[in-house]
């Protein structure tokens, strides 16, 4: 069997990320998109034009300043005064539009990855298929992981603009302003022209090896952070929905002792992202704070030689730090880089998993069978369902049923039973077309409608009327219907409550939850009904009751249960029974007190 691989090893290059962003910026909404981006980056420029503008200004006021000249130092101040208000504009209108980009992104990122998630069931195939999983906590994935993707993708591309325009504004300025410098090495005269360019690179790349080399597994530990999180979140959830069997088992201590260990793991590998964090942190403030005083350093010594005025010293020092700035990108964005980098390698993981699930092969063929030209509709539901040549496997390989064929006619009730494991669940799933381990065919009627209730029923948190119409919106049946069907099920005392939003999981009873689905096939209606052990949890009353009332209720249903109550087994006209051959399972069919059997091993009955 294959080791499961650490979702903390998947890898992305630049073509994956690249498809990772690229889908937004050539879909129905480009062109919306292209013209905010444009803005930004217009808008961007335009601060880096104000900076050119205001280290010009800078230059003007200390030589101003040296030369005491009150008048031309009134009309600086009215000059810096339109130059900042425009700035500020600007800047606000900037962050406005850049998150407005982001939003509509993220919406529309988002939207494809939940699409994509539930398509062809991608997310029960996901938690089905543990081998070879890349990626954990989808939700994390679709919630968080698509909210970095594009906030820090925007900031580190208009960063990386701003800063190459920056760059490319302020160094002709530095280049003309520091002038060459001269110095004798090795009995030769040498001079280097726009030496304080050359210091500012020099500078720059000195800092970021530095960074880099202190800062790489910052991709990694901040990879694994999110997961020990998400872990623990998804821990604190599990406790909150489970809470009535976690307080019957008296399982506080086993939980508090399993949510301590997820919480040890974040504990524990936020001290890693302290210690380097904290090395990192050296590294750039000793260089932040340091870039303060180089370049007045470098230059001290043509302005103390009378070269340079004190208004081109200081206009050297601005436009320094503004080129050393721009240098400094990778520096500066090194958190965000990291953190972006470690949401690319997660986003790949889950689109791998998707993709992966999308394409898992199957040879269980699950079609609708359509009529003959000459059939009516009516003559196409009465078709019945079909199945050939079935083999049902396990995830790893292992066989649970073998060369199963078997016709169910329309109106057929079907008791399936057998011993836990043996997969009666697991045929249910395999006519779903959710279970995609085996091969054979199957073949549902055309224009019947189908229902699966599983044992556990799913009741969204929402208004009880919406729970009750699941999977149908709330409001595709009347107030009037869902009371009655709730008298049917005999859960009366809910009809005052269907405009009361709750997590009714918590709420019901089991056995009230199994009542509530039956409410919901008989709003429904279906032609063929699954029951996976759907009334396990109810009195014997209430269940002979409610299978009672299905031939009544709706007329010609054809109904496939699995149960273990022999109770049930006089409300069926046929029995499949689950038994062990040769690792595998066979079936034998009861029907009346004649055993059939077709090709398979007869078993106990």
């Amino acid at each position: 069997m294959n080791k499961k691989p650490s979702p903390s090893a998947v890898r992305t290059n630049w073509p994956a990320i690249w498809a990772l962003i690229k889908p937004y910026w050539i879909s129905d909404q480009k062109w919306r998109a292209r013209a905010l981006l444009l803005a930004i980056i217009a808008l961007n420029l335009g601060m880096v034009y104000i900076n050119v503008r205001l280290n010009d200004w800078n230059r003007q006021l200390y030589d101003v300043l040296q030369s005491r000249n009150f008048d031309l130092f009134k009309s600086l101040l009215w000059q810096f005064t339109y130059l900042a208000f425009i700035y500020v504009a600007v800047a606000i209108y900037s962050v406005y539009l850049t998150q407005a980009l982001q939003i509509r992104w993220r919406y529309w990122l988002t939207d494809r990855y939940m699409d994509k998630w539930l398509a062809h069931r991608a997310y029960y195939r996901i938690e089905q298929g543990r081998e070879g999983r890349l990626s954990d906590n989808p939700d994390q994935r679709i919630a968080e992981d698509l909210h970095s993707l594009t906030g820090d993708t925007l900031a580190l591309v208009l960063g990386f603009i701003s800063s190459a325009v920056t760059l490319a504004s302020f160094v002709h300025i530095l280049w003309a302003i520091s002038g060459p410098i001269g110095f004798s090495l090795f009995h030769q005269s040498w001079q280097i022209p726009g030496y304080m360019v050359w210091c500012a690179v020099a500078y720059a790349l000195v800092g970021s090896g530095m960074v880099w080399w202190i800062g790489k597994p910052l991709v990694g530990l901040n990879f694994n952070q999110e997961r020990f999180e998400a872990n623990f979140r998804f821990g604190l959830i599990r406790v909150r929905e489970h809470a009535e069997a976690v307080a019957l088992y008296r399982g506080e201590a086993q939980e508090k002792m399993q949510l301590q260990a997820r919480m040890d793991d974040i504990r524990d590998n936020w001290w890693n992202i302290m210690r380097v964090t904290k090395k990192l942190n050296i590294g750039i403030n000793f260089y932040g704070q340091a870039a303060n005083i180089f370049p007045l350093l470098v230059s001290a010594p043509r302005y103390f030689s009378g070269a340079i005025t004190l208004g081109v010293l200081m206009q050297i020092s601005n436009a320094f730090g503004q080129v050393q700035d721009a240098l400094s990108w990778f520096i500066n964005s090194f958190t965000t880089l990291a953190s972006w980098k470690a949401s690319i390698n997660r986003l790949a993981g889950f689109n791998a998993d998707v993709q992966r699930m999308q394409n898992l092969p199957t040879n269980i063929r699950v079609r609708v069978q359509k009529p003959v030209h000459h059939q009516s509709p009516d003559a196409a539901a009465q078709q019945g369902l079909q199945i050939e040549h079935l083999n049902l496997n396990l995830p790893d390989g292992r066989a649970l049923l073998k060369d199963f064929n078997a016709r169910i006619e329309r109106g057929q009730h079907i008791l399936i039973s057998g011993p836990s494991g043996c997969g009666k669940s697991t045929l249910v799933r395999a006519i779903a077309d959710i279970w995609p381990y085996g091969e054979g065919r199957i073949a549902l009627p055309a224009d019947a409608g189908v229902m699966f209730l599983p044992q556990r029923s799913y009741l969204p948190i929402g208004t009880l009327r919406a729970a009750l119409s699941y999977p149908a919106a709330e409001g595709a049946f009347s107030d009037e219907q869902i009371a009655s069907c709730l008298e049917l099920c005999r859960l009366p005392h809910l009809k005052q409550a269907l405009a009361e939003t709750a997590n009714w999981s918590q709420h019901l009873s089991p056995g009230e939850q199994q009542r509530l689905a039956f409410v919901r096939v008989f709003l429904n209606r279906p032609d063929i009904l699954f029951l996976d052990e759907a009334s396990s949890a109810m009195d014997g009353e209430t269940e002979e009751a409610l299978y009672t009332l299905l031939p009544q209720q709706l007329p010609g249903v054809t109904v496939v249960s699995i149960a273990h109550r022999e109770t049930l087994v006089r409300f069926h006209r046929q029995r499949w029974h689950f038994s062990r051959s040769s690792g595998a399972s066979a079936l034998c069919y009861e029907e009346g007190f004649r055993v059939e059997v077709s090709g398979l091993r007869a078993g106990p009955v």
